[in-house]
């Protein structure tokens, strides 16, 4: 079973080409991986696309979305979305 940092982290790595063993809870995405608005906007519908299900589609907020700063981040937004491990 993959927990939700693991599936993000495979996502954040194959969307930004880096290495997963990079990536961290606490990894920043602006100051450690470089991320520009554009690219935070790509990863925001790539994590959108990968957590939604056939019975529920996530939306990221562009509030909420301002507010996800750090992987750790991402991953207690979609913790507080109902996104569970799978």
């Amino acid at each position: 079973m993959a927990t939700i940092f693991e599936r993000l982290k495979r996502l954040i790595a194959e969307q930004l080409d880096t290495e997963e063993k990079e990536l961290t809870p606490e990894t920043s995405f602006a100051d450690d991986l470089n991320v520009d608005s554009l690219d935070l906007i790509e990863l925001i519908t790539a994590m959108e696309e990968k957590f939604s299900t056939l019975e529920r589609k996530l939306e990221i907020a562009d509030e909420d979305a301002e507010k996800i700063h750090t992987i750790q981040d991402a991953v207690v937004y979609l913790r507080d979305q109902e996104i569970e491990d799978a």
